[in-house]
């Protein structure tokens, strides 16, 4: 019986972090040793981190991360690995020139996976499929590869493709199974967005199940500037069931034995026929792993099968993972956050303190003359629950005296937004002075459907390093806060909180729904415009209000000037503002 006993190491490395990631997977090779695995595959890029970026335009970064892989190969004895690199050459496609800055410059690159065996390399893969959508720009920097190395490792023939390769179903994959693979190995760097995981591991029991081969998906893990990648790396049989699936947002080592005569029982029952013409043989390379000595008497294991996490629960992992590696990978210890009293602040200070610990999150509550004493009572209670230093700065003093200094040239004009905004923006300088002094980030605290229409003060609200939860709706903020105020011993958000109607608290008696439709209202047509492009008819005939509708539409349309200036955030969406959405904020089209 042909048994294949395959590692998949599902890792957190630091784009540009060459040395680090090195010694990073240099371990886990090692660790897949010890469990005597025959195979071990690393993720997409995982030399360079993903995604590098303009990192590649450097011809000395581009030689770096070669040479990192040199100094892995010499680690790599006793199994093979396969490891996500930047390539050069264009895997014998030809002179393809995809648009983009590498097409005129100075050399070819590829996005590669090198296939590695007793310290040397024996073969690469060159991605075919390149993604340019949402957050990916993968045409901006490489070229697609025509080749598919076959490897023949302990009788069993082994085909490696990447990411976006495995996507389609006339992709690499069907040139592989009609060339008699039987294992397909897929890297990858797959971000996070809710309902992701259900989706691709559908997809992969489909892909797995057409072409007859057993799948072996490995996802990197952790969180890269606004986007989180969540891991669940799953191998999948012949069949499309899932014998084996890692865990979520965590680091792991997958450790599975295949089965992989029941490939070949599996092709002649369902008489699948090769397929293979004279093209696809030219376009394949055959590489044969010698093994030194007979396989290892080793006990078979039992395949690691997490359960997959709900989707709430999902999204408030991939938040704290977000935060932990923004936060330690750009070498800040402490954050600091301004307490409203408000549910945004607050949900934003339980992530945070999940992500670092109590120690290391600072809130700053900073009454004005309209803030209610039911706030401060807020933000007391929930400072204790979660333990974190607090300090009181009132904001009065200082915004009285702006508005002295003001008096002369506003004479005879009413309050309005203006006094607003002041007070906003004087809280602003003082979390900024907090992080100037003392080295803390500030953590933002605005939600997706404030964001999206403008509900927000430059240089006030919107100052900061992070903004957490920039892309959760505001109905979903309250969902996240029930979630987590349903684990451990006791609610970490006080029920007033969650109570109290939404309120800025920056005039007399204010509350969002004196500005905004209510959240429940509007959330769903935020989705219809930002996320799913919908017209104003197409909106109006799901059940909305029309004059709602064309007002949302109107606010999110003049609001682009603020998001393009506001710190970066977590992508947990179909669409986030940034790399997914880009708008011109000089704009004369209206989609009504």
């Amino acid at each position: 019986m042909r048994t294949l006993r395959i590692a998949m190491a599902q890792i957190n490395p630091t784009v540009g972090d060459l040395a680090g990631n090195t010694r990073l997977i240099k371990a886990w090779i090692k660790e897949a040793r010890k469990a005597k695995a025959d195979l071990v595959a690393f993720p997409e890029l995982a030399i360079t981190g993903y995604p590098p970026e303009d990192l590649l335009l450097k011809p000395r970064f581009v030689a770096d991360n070669r040479r990192a892989l040199d100094e892995i190969a010499k680690d790599c004895k006793g199994l093979v690995a396969v490891i996500g690199y930047v390539g050069q050459g264009a895997g014998g496609g030809g002179k393809l020139q995809p648009p983009g800055v590498v097409a005129a410059g100075q050399y070819e690159l590829t996005n590669a996976a090198a296939i590695v065996a007793e310290r040397r390399i024996l073969a690469s893969y060159h991605k075919w499929l390149l993604p340019n959508y949402g957050v990916f720009d993968e045409s901006r920097y490489f070229h697609p590869g025509r080749r598919v190395p076959l490897v023949t490792l302990r009788g069993v023939t082994i085909a490696v493709n990447i990411c976006e390769d495995i996507w389609f179903p006339d992709g690499p994959i069907r040139l592989q199974a009609a060339a008699e693979a039987e294992v397909i190995v897929n890297i990858n760097a797959s971000p996070f967005q809710i309902g992701k995981s259900r989706m691709r591991e559908q997809m992969l029991a489909t892909r797995a199940r057409e072409n007859g081969v057993i799948l072996t998906y490995t996802n990197t893990v952790g969180g890269q500037d606004e986007l989180v990648f969540d891991g669940n790396s799953v191998i999948l049989d012949q069949t499309g069931e899932v014998i084996a699936r890692g865990k979520a947002f965590d680091e792991d080592l997958i450790i599975a034995d295949l089965t992989v005569d029941a490939v070949t029982r599996n092709r002649m029952a369902h008489g699948r026929k090769k397929r293979f013409t004279v093209a696809m043989a030219e376009a394949v390379e055959r590489v044969a792993v010698a093994t030194a000595k007979a396989p290892v008497k080793r006990q078979r294991v039992v395949p690691q099968l997490e359960a997959p996490l709900g989707e709430l629960e999902e999204v408030y992992r991939a938040l704290v993972v977000g935060v932990r590696d923004y936060v330690q990978k750009n070498g800040f210890k402490k954050v600091v956050i301004g307490l409203s009293g408000g549910v945004d602040s607050a949900l934003t200070a339980v992530i945070a303190v999940d992500a670092l610990g109590p120690k290391n999150v600072m809130g700053i509550f900073m009454p004005s003359p309209y803030t209610s004493s039911e706030s401060g009572e807020d933000v007391a209670d929930l400072t204790r629950r979660l333990t974190i230093d607090y300090r009181t700065i009132p904001i009065t003093p200082t915004f009285q005296s702006y508005r002295d200094a003001l008096a002369e040239e506003f004479a005879g004009k009413p309050v309005d937004t203006t006094e607003e905004n002041l007070q906003a923006r004087i809280r602003g300088n003082i979390l900024m002075a907090f992080s100037n002094k003392f080295g803390h980030l500030v953590l933002t605290t605005g939600n997706k459907s404030e964001m999206s229409v403008g509900y927000a003060t430059l240089y006030g609200d919107m100052a900061g390093g992070f903004a957490v939860i920039k892309d959760v709706p505001k109905t979903m903020v309250y969902d996240l806060s029930r979630l987590r105020n349903a684990e451990g011993a006791a609610p970490v958000i006080p029920k007033r909180i969650l109570d109290r109607a939404p309120t800025a608290e920056l005039r007399p008696n204010q509350k969002d729904e004196d500005s905004l439709p209510p959240y429940a209202v509007l959330d769903p047509i935020l989705k219809a415009y930002v996320e799913e492009d919908r017209s104003l008819e197409e909106i109006v005939a799901r059940g909305c209000d029309r004059a709602t509708v064309a007002k949302v539409m109107a606010m999110v349309d003049r609001s682009e000037y603020k998001r393009r200036q506001a710190p970066i955030g977590i992508k947990i969406t179909l669409r986030a503002f940034g790399k997914d959405r880009r708008m011109p904020i000089t704009n004369g089209y209206r989609n009504v």
